[in-house]
């Protein structure tokens, strides 16, 4: 249990240095991505005005279309259905918020759906 807590605290010292660095505007929105053991979430937030503007998870209905995918497979087809919203609010570049978890699996496959998708860092 010490050892949860450990990497748990490691991670939200991680995402306070981050978030001081990072801000999204409404030209430059924020992809802030998080992950649980089981699923994947992202959002894109504009930070000045405190407002989500385009959010995709795992866990929405209809949106993995009952297939079996992996979990990085999950991971990249929810950064592409994300690029594909944003886009459609006319937002083409943007700031990658990683919260804390290491550029690693699921959260490098978040950004590289959205880049397929036709974001840009």
């Amino acid at each position: 249990m010490l050892k949860k807590n450990v990497i748990k605290n490691r991670r939200q010292r991680r995402k306070r240095t981050i978030r001081n660095n990072i801000l999204g505007t409404p030209s430059r929105p924020r992809l802030t991505v998080f992950r649980s053991s089981k699923h994947i979430y992202a959002q894109v937030i504009d930070d000045l005005s405190g407002h989500t503007l385009v959010s995709a998870s795992s866990v929405e209905k209809g949106l993995l279309s009952g297939e079996e995918m992996k979990k990085i497979e999950q991971a990249r087809h929810i950064g592409k259905v994300l690029a594909q919203r944003v886009q459609e609010k006319g937002i083409d570049k943007i700031v990658f918020d990683r919260n804390g978890f290491i550029y690693h699996g699921r959260i490098a496959a978040v950004a590289e759906g959205a880049r397929e998708g036709g974001l840009k860092f």
